[in-house]
């Protein structure tokens, strides 16, 4: 595993694409206007991850891989209260919790406040369900 940083902005799968002599990865819309990603801002770091078949080699915990840091910041079954933040593009619900870890929550539209319970973690995102709908003076 690796470390991710507290200074994480945003998460989001892209194709490379070439152009010309360079690659281009394309920074989804979304992702500007709601203010994780500033295009006028001239330095961001980005990190770039295989979706290819994880490989065999294993490497052996040690404090570093296996602190509590390194996993997901939500288990299954777990209950929260969260705001939805975006939309992504299959029309579910997303929000970010610590880390910047993203929660994809079906059936929920951008700027409502609801309950969700999560019913698969991943290591990169997490799915879940709505529980309850609430209004932000409840």
């Amino acid at each position: 595993m690796m470390d991710i940083s507290e200074q994480l902005t945003c998460l989001f799968a892209a194709e490379v694409e070439a152009q010309g002599d360079s690659y281009v990865i394309e920074i989804p819309k979304n992702e500007v206007e709601t203010g994780y990603v500033n295009p006028d801002h001239d330095d961001y770091q980005l990190a770039v991850l295989s979706l290819l078949a994880e490989s065999n080699d294993t490497v052996e915990d040690s404090p570093e891989t296996s602190s509590e840091s390194q996993q997901p910041p939500v288990t299954e079954g777990e209950t929260r209260t969260v705001d939805i933040e975006d939309l992504g593009d299959q029309g579910d619900g997303l929000t970010r919790v610590e880390r910047g870890y993203v929660i994809i929550v079906a059936d929920t539209e951008k700027g409502e406040r609801v309950q969700i319970k999560i019913d698969t973690v991943r290591e990169n995102v997490a799915f879940a369900n709505v529980v309850e709908r609430i209004g932000y003076y409840d």
